[in-house]
């Protein structure tokens, strides 16, 4: 793939990008995001001045990905295809406390950078498409019960807020009233 890194101070107006990497790219990006494979991948779309000195950018990700059930750990194609846009903010404020940091409702925004490598833009977008739990087809959810010996393990029922009480209205409801 050949770069695909832009210096917004040498842009003045829109521009145009269609990115298609190759067989070789690909398999590099499957790498590197931990999943078996991308059969295809685009990311087209355009980067456009906002305002005086900010950018947005506005893409389509199409891409065909091939990621191990979570179950089975057998091979689940998947398709995504969705938009994606960044903007990018000159007056963006820094983080100094990392510790003390909010997460600005804004999550397009981004600090204007000297220059954008968008195939690293690709790749992220990528990323956070990914299906977290991919699943083969007619593959039921597992559930782990771990616990000490002797015991009984923790249902997700039991967890819930709720599940105490209807453990004790089933155990009055059993009981039936006492007569004294």
């Amino acid at each position: 793939m050949t770069d695909q890194t832009l210096r917004l101070s040498d842009l003045k107006r829109k521009a145009e990008f269609d990115l298609k990497p190759d067989a070789a790219a690909r398999a590099a990006i499957a790498e590197r995001l931990g999943i078996i494979g991308v059969k295809k991948l685009t990311f087209s779309g355009h980067l456009a001045p906002t305002g005086q000195a900010d950018w947005e950018l506005t893409a389509r990700l199409g891409a065909t990905v091939v990621q191990p059930c979570v179950v089975t750990l057998d091979p689940v194609t998947t398709r995504i295809d969705e938009d994606t846009v960044r903007r990018y903010l000159a007056d963006m404020p820094e983080v100094t406390d990392a510790a003390e940091f909010e997460m600005p409702e804004d999550d397009t925004a981004e600090a204007l950078p000297e220059s954008l490598d968008l195939s690293v833009v690709m790749e992220e977008a990528l990323a956070l498409a990914l299906p977290p739990w991919p699943r083969a087809p007619g593959v039921e959810p597992v559930e782990i019960a771990v616990t000490e010996p002797g015991q009984t393990p923790m249902s997700d029922e039991d967890v819930k807020p709720f599940a105490a009480l209807k453990s004790l209205q089933q155990k009055l409801k059993n009981e039936g009233p006492k007569d004294e």
